[in-house]
């Protein structure tokens, strides 16, 4: 395997065309942040922890974690999420923000409680290198500790594609197919339809995280098929509706066979 080092099409994506932490924090994407901050939480135990957001881009997720108490180091290899990271959280305590690779962590075994690995396995396209992530993430755990991943499902594009009218357009449809049938994800016609990447099969999430030696707990349907309905957008302002839309995901969070319908998947594990 290769030293560990950033495809630049992906660096370009990220420090050029795109905020993921303001795409997150919008409309009815923040389905996904609310979902993932109430899963995330519910299986933290008692704090204060030592938490390590790896790819953990501008900090979205780190500045829940602080704000709950816990001490968070964020890595990212990105320079310009690290240094947004570092300018609007640095002034906390207990919080670091460095430029690193999930497959390469400069940091001591078991010298965490918790690992999230909420970015390398989106865009770690080989596998060995996405298994190489989830062992350096168990190796950095203390005993008992816990590790999340999250990954994109393989039918990501279809789903959307066809929700939003995409699936027309032949360009469009050309990349579907290709995602469809490895998760290899690749956009060289320079449109917006997202960067290098690769799209998990539930089932493949599961085999890849047990082959690191992850003691699995639970793979997670984040936003369910509300995921696959931009036309809820619409409503998500609404308190009320906002809430019903919420419990609607959650309803149906373990149900295998709707697991690959909404757009991003959560594995929760533990190192034994």
């Amino acid at each position: 395997m290769d030293d560990p080092k950033l495809d630049p099409e992906i660096d370009r994506y990220y420090s050029r065309e795109w905020d993921e932490d303001a795409r997150i924090r919008s409309g009815l994407n923040q389905l996904e942040f609310i979902r993932t901050r109430e899963i995330v939480r519910r299986f933290l135990p008692e704090g204060p922890l030592r938490i390590l957001d790896v790819g953990g881009g501008g900090g979205v997720h780190s500045e829940w974690l602080l704000a709950d108490g816990h001490a968070v180091t964020l890595i990212d290899p990105v320079e310009r999420h690290v240094a947004e990271a570092g300018a609007s959280l640095g002034h906390n305590d207990g919080f670091a923000a460095e430029l690193g690779d999930g497959r390469s962590l400069l940091h001591p075994d078991g010298s965490f409680d918790v690992v999230l690995l909420f970015g390398p396995l989106y865009h770690l396209t080989d596998r060995a290198d996405r298994i190489q992530a989830w062992q350096e993430g168990v190796r950095v755990l203390r005993p008992g500790g816990l590790i999340y991943g999250a990954a994109i499902s393989r039918f990501a594009s279809l789903v959307s594609g066809m929700s939003e009218g995409m699936i027309f357009d032949d360009a469009f449809r050309g990349l579907v197919t290709q995602d469809l049938k490895d998760g290899q994800h690749r956009n060289p016609i320079g449109r917006d339809f997202f960067t290098t990447a690769f799209f998990h099969h539930p089932y493949e999430m599961r085999e890849e995280a047990a082959e690191a030696g992850v003691d699995i707990t639970a793979p997670l349907g984040v936003e369910g098929v509300a995921g696959a309905m931009p036309h809820l957008g619409e409503h998500w302002q609404d308190e009320r509706k906002r809430k019903i839309i919420i419990d609607a995901a959650r309803a149906i969070e373990t149900e295998l066979t709707l697991l690959g319908l909404g757009p991003h998947l959560l594995l929760v594990g533990r190192k034994s």
